[in-house]
């Protein structure tokens, strides 16, 4: 018999840790290979993670609700040999004790590609402290939580001496503080400016105006979900890291919808999904993309990374709240057709919780629908650690000017806007600008073959 340790598995480029949401498995259940272990949590998604190897779960390392950081040990599963690696039972009996532990993570990780962009998964906060020049300092949605809660202030914050890479503060850095804050040894630098919420932590706190509820007010208290508020500190981080700029420009959509028309039905029979009007829009991007290759870059402090793959993320609402976002690896080595599987078949997996850490990790640029629920036109939050988003609003027939023969005519034609977000950091008005009307551009030409 030999003992496996399952680990934490990185969820993402950014990610560094995650919530145990729910053991599946108890010790002492029979556990087969790529079976359900337990369900996780992270800024990014929440999913259902594998058991790596078929055996018997005899001990579980983390509880329900604590966050730990990847590679953790989470769990130990007892196996035969040949059940762990293929080789003989005993062999390895002979050569090694019955409880070593072998280590495996739940999901290999994939190699880190040469463009692949390290984002910070944390929220900046500019502070200046006494014997330290002004700085941003970058916290993990986990420290801040625990700051939060515990009362921690910005300036606290500011004088931990963080012990993670480049001086980042750790759960166990702000964890050793409250312990010795609570014994007397450290006397805190202002505990009068609360963090409070993510929100508040980005600006000034102490100019966020506060408004407060007598007791029998008619309102409703909501407490946010673990979902809701991994992707609250998203958002905030997105903006408080990027300076947001957004674009507008609208598209005939008449020679798509001819063709949607021509061969919808084939098409639903042939793959057994609706044609919709998402995989033209992942085609164009791609092409324009090709043509202006800044757009698809990240910043990373003073460099510009230009990513050689073209990864879509394709933004996918759940049904019980949230937002996930799935990666098109290599999108333009698809045919139209291909993207329009990949892109179905994401997300179908994404609402039901069965996407791999792979595919949400590596986007190059995202693409949000909005539009499917009637919305013209929005302003999207730009996806880190990426540089532009771009927003599809809904195809609404309308009357519009349109050349007629060399004159000036009125016809109604399906009309869609389009709304890029850009991090205007690396990309200027001029650049979105052209890459707009380019996507605009390969959007209104005759579309390429479905097959």
């Amino acid at each position: 018999m030999k003992r496996i340790d399952v680990l934490m598995p990185k969820m993402g480029e950014s990610i560094t840790e995650g919530t145990i949401l729910k053991w599946l498995k108890q010790p002492g259940d029979k556990v087969d290979k790529d079976e359900t272990l337990v369900e996780i949590s992270t800024d990014k998604v929440d999913t259902e993670v594998p058991s790596p190897v078929t055996g018997v779960l005899v001990e579980i390392l983390v509880p329900e609700n604590e966050v730990v950081e990847v590679d953790t040990k989470i769990a130990r599963i007892e196996t035969e040999d040949d059940m762990a690696g293929g080789r003989d039972v005993e062999e390895n009996t002979a050569s090694a004790p019955t409880d070593t532990a072998d280590t495996l993570p739940v999901t290999a990780e994939p190699p880190a590609s040469p463009d692949s962009a390290t984002g910070e998964t944390a929220v900046g906060i500019s502070t200046s402290n006494a014997g330290r020049r002004e700085k941003t300092r970058f916290y993990s949605p986990v420290v801040l939580r625990i700051a939060n809660t515990e009362g921690i202030s910005m300036e606290e914050l500011a004088s931990i001496e963080g012990s993670g890479i480049n001086g980042r503060v750790t759960k166990k850095d702000v964890l050793l503080y409250l312990e010795r804050r609570a014994a007397g040894e450290i006397v805190p630098v202002d505990a009068s400016k609360p963090l409070g919420t993510t929100a508040q932590e980005t600006v000034q706190a102490d100019h966020v105006p506060r408004v407060t509820f007598s007791d029998g007010a008619d309102i409703e208290v909501i407490e946010m979900d673990n979902v809701r508020r991994l992707i609250a500190e998203h958002m905030v981080r997105s903006v408080h890291t990027s300076p947001h700029a957004a674009i507008f420009s609208e598209v005939d959509m008449t020679l798509i919808e001819r063709m949607r028309d021509r061969y919808g039905e084939d098409f639903k029979r042939r793959e057994g999904f609706s044609l919709t009007y998402m995989p033209f829009v992942a085609d164009a991007v791609v092409r324009a993309i090709k043509d202006f290759p800044l757009i698809n870059s990240s910043v990373e402090g003073s460099k510009i990374l230009v990513k050689r793959r073209i990864n879509l993320g394709i933004a996918t609402a759940l049904s019980d709240g949230g937002l996930i976002v799935p990666v098109v690896k290599d999108a333009d080595s698809l045919s139209l057709a291909g993207l329009a599987r990949t892109i179905v078949d994401l997300s179908r997996r994404a609402r039901n919780k069965q996407l791999k850490p792979e595919e949400i990790q590596g986007g190059t640029f995202t693409i949000t629908n909005f539009g499917v629920f009637g919305n013209l036109f929005g302003f999207p939050i730009i996806n880190q650690p990426e540089a532009a988003i771009l927003g599809i609003g809904s195809v609404v027939k309308r009357p519009v000017v349109v050349d007629m023969n060399g004159s000036d005519g009125i016809a109604v034609r399906p009309m869609m806007y389009l709304s890029l977000s850009i991090d205007h950091r690396v990309i200027d008005g001029a650049l979105g600008g052209m890459f707009l009307e380019r996507v605009a551009k390969y959007l209104g030409e005759v579309p390429a073959s479905l097959t």
